[in-house]
């Protein structure tokens, strides 16, 4: 089967009413990005942090998967497909994905303060203080903040690689790592650009620009691709 390979960003999850910082000038749901989304904001004030992603993961549980998530789920029944998502929540496993990569992470799990390798299913949708991993230290969402590792950046850049047809769904690329993906998929590879503000991905060839938000735009793309 031809591989394909998605890049997810907010714009698909926006649709199922999660909302991101980036909707309103570096405020994520009233607060600032640096008080809740940075590893000095978990030691200045961790019952906050902690807080924060208690709620976010709620709404999470909350959301329900949209057509665009659909959509990439049946494209697994003739394509070999990854999926390398930007977001934390886990709607495209709902939505019925078997492949995919977290680039930041999974709110739905929980993480070691001081090995991130350490990770958890949480009960619920509460972490509490006092909940602690196995080497004693209090779990926290597992999450990736700003200034830390994006470990998972160089296997996604390598499965880029290998795309033979390549998606990019409601992200504006102005987060980096994630947004250099783009350059390791091959100039011949078919680049279906999926999102109502088409970013900038350069002069590179086989571009094919769907100017539509990802719940219009994305059954329409894996409805093309089921068809050939």
């Amino acid at each position: 089967m031809k591989k394909v390979v998605v890049l997810t960003g907010a714009g698909i999850s926006a649709e199922s009413g999660l909302k991101t910082f980036r909707d309103s000038d570096g405020l994520w749901e009233g607060y600032n990005i640096q008080d809740v989304a940075t590893p000095e904001a978990w030691e200045w004030n961790p019952v906050l942090v902690q807080n924060f992603y208690n709620e976010r993961r709620k709404s999470v549980l909350e959301a329900k998967p949209n057509a665009a998530h659909y959509a990439l789920a049946k494209l697994e029944e003739q394509y070999d497909v990854t999926i390398i998502t930007q977001n934390i929540d886990d709607l495209h496993e709902r939505a019925g994905s078997t492949n995919v990569i977290h680039l930041h992470g999974v709110i739905t799990r929980s993480q070691s303060s001081i090995d991130p390798r350490l990770t958890y299913p949480i009960n619920g949708w509460e972490i509490k203080m006092g909940e602690l991993c196995e080497l004693g230290s209090q779990l926290r969402a597992h999450v990736v903040w700003f200034g830390e590792d994006v470990p998972m950046i160089a296997p996604a850049a390598t499965i880029c690689a290998d795309a033979e047809v390549f998606m990019l769904i409601g992200t504006s690329l102005a987060v980096y790592p994630a947004a250099g993906l783009i350059r390791y998929v091959a100039k011949n590879v078919p680049k279906f650009i999926i999102d109502p503000k088409i970013p900038d991905v350069g002069t590179g060839g086989n571009i094919i620009k769907v100017q539509e938000k990802a719940t219009v735009g994305v059954p329409a793309v894996v409805e093309q691709l089921l068809s050939l």
